[in-house]
């Protein structure tokens, strides 16, 4: 599979597809419009074995829910992201066997070395 889930309302996850050059082979999912079903949700976590991995702690409702302060469990993580889009930390970009989560520089030069020297 090669897929990008990503929000297009936001300027990182554009501004990473970009440096990256996703090919245009790959599926790119909005989630804001589209969303992320329990079934995707736990194609990625086959990848990561974890959802805390795919979690975003910098989303408003973490705050705003200051869940910072509550003791979260895999399955909080699951059932959090599979209620509101803002909590899946994106991009996620999935490469067949690989699966990079966000911005940071780290992961964009590893995804893009993934993509383009297979």
């Amino acid at each position: 599979m090669q897929k990008v889930y990503y929000l297009s309302s936001c300027d990182t996850c554009k501004r990473v597809m970009d440096e990256i050059k996703i090919p245009s082979s790959f599926i790119k999912q909005d989630i804001k419009v589209q969303g992320i079903t329990e079934e995707e949700l736990d194609e990625l976590f086959n990848l990561t074995d974890s959802y805390e991995e795919l979690f975003s702690r910098r989303a408003k409702l973490y705050q705003e829910r200051n869940l910072k302060e509550e003791k979260l469990l895999e399955e909080d993580y699951k059932g959090l992201i599979l209620e509101h889009y803002t909590f899946l930390k994106r991009p996620v970009i999935v490469n067949n066997d690989e699966i990079f989560i966000g911005s940071s520089p780290k992961t964009v030069a590893a995804a893009k070395k993934s993509i383009h020297n297979n």
